[in-house]
């Protein structure tokens, strides 16, 4: 694929971004892309390396060689065709996904994967640019009615693919708009909100009906969907936030970090955030507890409030700089990742325990206690922390984000409508309980209802939403006509 001596001819080439000080003071993307011929050059490293391991590490199974190849022979349109019949959203892979497609990537036993996250990105924004992505309007309808609730990824990729084979489709949002966390949950500088729009309009055409400030268990009861729909797909989100329950949590200053990300990202896309219920970073010093994507996310938020300080801490070790590649490729490997928005300003620690929370005479955080800690392996070879002797020290905190990840998809309404009305069943971590295989893949225990995404897989990147809502819709196909052509 590619060119066969592309990997020694041309260095790996990325986007590059705005300086940080320029980006921290507006919430555009802020990524420059490669020119034409450069994204060509790096097309031209994709090997043929035989076993393309880059499938192994893509979950929505991305033909990589075949595009890479394509972009190197200038041919963008055939290029886009291949992208899109495997992937309904690139626009939204190519920015946010952590690409461990590149982390298989043969090349990158040296470091030097091909740059396919930049490639795939590449591809999709010029089809927009040129005009070649069309709605696929399906040449038959089917008469059957399917209902989608949750609109993030897993929810968008499910009702277009059903859309397109035929069924009329209704997707159901709780929330004011459609896009679930892409929308709300991701910055803006991270994710550009038209791009969902863009892809609206495309599944408008295409058939698909979106009604927002529609909580489905709360405003409408889930029975009615039943009632009235031949089918009705889960595709909400795991949303329901691990929890830190440690003396002064009741101090006010400490939130949820969606709360603080969502109450943001409403502001910035102009929607009205009352001044008592938005949360402000400015000249705060700001604690994320959490070493992850959303814990990012706060970083960069933070900056652009004009936090006086930010500080990130993990309970886990330093990740090493670099991995052993003999123990960890092609596999996602555990090593030290410095993100976008930590390079704009923050202090990490590692191997930090929240032990307390201290507050001021009007009931305010203002610091963090904490305790360090180590790993150490037991006998039987698990790992165990121990806190380190006289380790004792705080943290300014006069604002604490919590960003410690999803524990499970929120219970309360459609979830406990359905347990005690229907039967529905959960697996031992609260996620909605449905196999991905097998006659009854992506079939819940209740009939005629399905769930994919985040809500039956718990918390999960966006890639795995879409794959998962692609097979989803062709589970649902299936099950309704007894035979589907709709691509896994």
């Amino acid at each position: 694929m590619g060119k066969p001596t592309g990997f020694l001819e041309f260095e790996r080439r990325d986007r590059r971004y705005q300086p940080a000080a320029d980006r921290v003071v507006h919430y555009n993307e802020f990524v420059i892309p490669l020119a034409d011929r450069e994204v060509s050059e790096q097309g031209a490293r994709c090997m043929d390396c035989g076993i393309p391991y880059c499938h192994q590490g893509c979950p929505v199974n991305n033909i990589i060689p075949d595009w890479n190849d394509l972009v190197y022979r200038d041919d963008w349109q055939a290029a886009i065709d291949v992208l899109h019949s495997t992937n309904n959203f690139p626009e939204f892979t190519g920015r946010i996904c952590p690409a461990p497609c590149e982390a298989a990537c043969t090349l990158n036993l040296d470091d030097n994967p091909v740059a396919i996250k930049t490639i795939e990105c590449a591809i999709v924004d010029k089809a927009w640019k040129e005009g070649w992505i069309k709605p696929l309007v399906p040449e038959r309808r089917t008469g059957k009615r399917v209902a989608v609730v949750g609109s993030g990824p897993a929810g968008l990729a499910t009702a277009q693919q059903l859309a397109r084979a035929g069924h009329q489709v209704h997707l159901f949002e709780k929330a004011d708009r459609i896009g679930g966390l892409l929308r709300y949950g991701i910055p803006d500088f991270k994710l550009s909100k038209s791009l969902i729009d863009r892809r609206m309009a495309q599944m408008r055409t295409e058939g698909v009906e979106f009604h927002t400030n529609a909580h489905i268990g709360v405003d409408i009861p889930v029975a009615r969907l039943r009632e009235e729909y031949d089918a009705v797909v889960l595709a909400g989100g795991s949303e329901k936030p691990r929890d830190l329950e440690v003396p002064g949590r009741e101090l006010s200053g400490i939130h949820f970090a969606m709360d603080f990300l969502t109450r943001n990202s409403k502001r910035v896309q102009g929607s009205y955030v009352p001044e008592d219920d938005f949360i402000s970073a400015h000249g705060k010093h700001v604690v994320v507890i959490g070493g992850g994507d959303t814990g990012s996310d706060c970083i960069g938020t933070s900056n652009r409030h004009g936090a006086k300080s930010v500080t990130q801490i993990e309970i886990l070790d330093k990740p090493p700089e670099k991995e052993d590649k003999g123990l960890t490729w092609p596999e996602w490997p555990n090593r030290l990742r410095t993100s976008s928005s930590q390079e704009e300003g923050c202090e990490r620690l590692w191997n930090v325990a929240s032990k307390a929370f201290v507050g001021d005479e009007n009931g305010r955080v203002k610091a963090l206690r904490f305790e360090l800690v180590r790993w150490e392996r037991t006998d039987g070879g698990r790992w165990q922390m121990q806190t380190v002797p006289d380790s004792v020290g705080e943290l300014k905190a006069d604002l604490v984000l919590l960003a410690m990840g999803f524990v499970h998809p929120v219970h309360e309404g459609m979830i406990a409508e359905l347990r005690e009305s229907a039967g529905l069943e959960l697996d031992p971590r609260g996620n909605i309980k449905g196999a991905t295989d097998g006659p009854a893949a992506y079939h819940t225990t209740v009939d005629g209802v399905f769930c994919a995404g985040d809500m039956r897989r718990g918390q999960s990147l966006v890639v795995w939403a879409i794959r998962e809502g692609r097979e989803c819709a062709r589970a649902v196909d299936e099950w309704l006509m007894g035979r589907s052509d709709l691509a896994r």
